[in-house]
């Protein structure tokens, strides 16, 4: 089995592909609709880190669907495994069931295609298991953001929400969101707004800290969410 994994940049159209879930056979993008996605893979089945992250993912199940967001995972496993562990992450999080598919990557062909194999970890034949990877893709089906964690460090899944509201915002806004920005606080101008054009995009007010450089590009104004007279993109 080759292990030569592609590479998938932000902006990519994120590849279609069918397989097995615990849903029945998907088309991903058949599947996925016009709605966001995120796509998170897991090293095995019956793993004490997956298992807790499939629990957490579940329980938040409600805050991803407030977003628009379809969950899918994938492990390597067969199908009929998927449906056993399930038990265990239902049983383990005090919430039966699972709501969201598991693909059933056994021949690890998706793993491969989406570079999602972590060289340090095996499995007992020796072969690469898969890492935590994450893609978020949004609703034109192009790849939003990617991160990847090693197969021993589990998910912040508080973080991959703060990070879809980021996404999410900045979209449709001309705004960014500073470090450990959560959703309702204070956002940032893009460098590319004009001075001249501030007060008309962002009619409730723009901030702009000082700096030794005499620079004015720290411009904060207020979250567009909480302010529907802001200018949309």
């Amino acid at each position: 089995m080759s292990t030569s994994q592609a590479r998938l940049n932000l902006g990519d159209k994120f590849p279609d592909f069918t397989a097995q879930t615990t849903v029945g056979p998907i088309k991903f993008h058949e599947w996925k609709g016009d709605s966001w996605a995120i796509l998170f893979s897991h090293p095995a089945d019956y793993t004490p880190v997956c298992t807790t992250e499939l629990s957490k993912a579940n329980s938040l199940a409600p805050e991803f669907e407030k977003r628009g967001v379809k969950m899918i995972a994938l492990s390597i496993d067969k199908v009929e495994d998927h449906k056993g562990w399930i038990k265990d992450i239902g049983d383990y999080a005090g919430k039966p069931g699972l709501s969201f598919p598991i693909i059933a990557d056994e021949g690890r062909e998706l793993a491969i295609k989406f570079g999602m194999l972590d060289p340090e970890e095996k499995d007992k034949t020796g072969l690469a298991l898969t890492c935590r990877a994450v893609f978020i893709i949004g609703p034109d089906h192009t790849l939003k953001l990617s991160m990847l964690y090693p197969a021993t460090t589990g998910r912040n899944f508080t973080e991959i929400l703060r990070v879809i509201d980021s996404l999410q915002l900045t979209m449709t806004n001309k705004v960014a969101t500073p470090a450990d920005w959560k959703k309702g606080e204070k956002c940032m101008v893009v460098p590319s707004v004009k001075p001249e054009d501030v007060s008309s995009l962002f009619p409730k007010g723009v901030t702009v800290c000082p700096m030794p450089s005499g620079k004015q590009y720290m411009r904060f104004t207020p979250d567009p969410v909480n302010d529907d007279t802001c200018t949309k993109k």
